[in-house]
């Protein structure tokens, strides 16, 4: 038996009204998690991202870091190189030195040989002259003393 309809109809109104409520709770969860979900897939994404260019700040830094201790160093060879190069330099010099002292000596040392020389060439011309002289006197001596005698 039914009772009076308007008991019967806020019956039915208020299983529809809990039906209703029901599918709207299950509906709002579900539209939640989703939205959740995304928001974590998004955030994650973000994480990710970030991540990646605190790392490609650091690799960024360290490349910065390794140029300059490469320049550090190119800078410093070159010092040592220029170092080099002068101190070679100055070791030719003084070698070009040296060299100019001794070609100065052995010239020195050539004239006095040729002064020297020059000077036993006149005593053995000399010499020469004297024993000349002194065969030239014996033999006119022997001449002398042949006829005489």
């Amino acid at each position: 038996m039914s009772g009076s309809p308007h008991t019967d109809d806020a019956l039915l109104e208020q299983k529809i009204a809990a039906v209703v409520h029901q599918i709207l709770q299950g509906e709002a969860r579900r539209l939640i998690a989703e939205q959740l979900e995304g928001f974590v897939r998004e955030n994650e994404r973000r994480a990710r991202e970030l991540t990646l260019m605190e790392r490609v700040v650091r690799v960024e830094e360290e490349l910065k870091a390794l140029r300059e201790a490469q320049m550090a160093h190119f800078h410093a060879a070159e010092k040592r190189f220029e170092a080099l190069q002068r101190e070679m330099i100055a070791r030719f010099e003084a070698m070009d030195k040296r060299f100019e002292a001794s070609e100065k000596r052995f010239e020195s040392l050539q004239r006095e040989m040729d002064v020297r020389f020059e000077a036993m060439d006149k005593r053995f011309r000399m010499l020469q002259w004297f024993m000349s002289l002194g065969f030239s006197a014996v033999l006119a001596l022997m001449t002398i003393l042949k006829i005489f005698s």
